[in-house]
């Protein structure tokens, strides 16, 4: 308990000192406009999302399978947060610093619940979420500009068919 107080603590703190950043950032990035720009902003709020779903998998999940796939998702999606972050960089480009109120309601849907439920709620969302989430890579990988992005997306396509797959196997199993 002391350490996730300790821990929250630190992130309130650490999130106090970078908003004006992020909000100085958001602004500048918000003259970029376009398939690329957009394309950025939807990633980012996806990543972020999986990377939240997955903490709360590793915690509250009632399989191993579930928990084990929820600490994938944090650290695959967590690497692939910080390499969309440098691309921004690079194209000026706004990254949200948090979760639109969308993605919010869904992270707080999940984190209300516990056990088998959970889990059946988590896959059914991961395996939704992960179709969604190729198909506008895929759409976006034909529209965006800039290569780097272009790359970016290249790269981490594959990693989101690796995800599904494994998602959906758990969600055969499930029935």
């Amino acid at each position: 308990m002391k350490k996730t107080t300790t821990f929250m603590l630190t992130v309130g703190i650490a999130a106090a000192l970078c908003t004006p950043f992020a909000q100085a950032k958001e602004k500048k990035g918000d003259q970029m406009k376009g398939p690329d720009a957009m394309f950025v902003k939807k990633a980012a709020q996806g990543g972020m999302t999986e990377v939240e779903l997955g903490k709360i998998a590793a915690e509250k999940g009632q399989s191993q399978d579930v928990k084990d796939f929820g600490n994938r998702m944090v650290k695959d999606h967590s690497k692939a947060n910080d390499q969309l972050k440098e691309v921004a960089a690079k194209m000026s480009a706004a990254v949200p610093s948090k979760v639109n109120s969308k993605h919010k309601s869904m992270i707080d849907k999940l984190a209300g619940m516990s056990g088998a439920e959970f889990d059946k709620a988590y896959v059914q969302a991961m395996v939704k979420d992960h179709e969604e989430d190729i198909a506008e890579f895929e759409k976006a990988g034909k529209e965006v500009q800039n290569a780097d992005l272009k790359k970016f997306i290249e790269d981490t396509i594959p990693v989101m068919k690796e995800h599904l797959e494994m998602i959906k196997k758990f969600d055969q199993a499930k029935g």
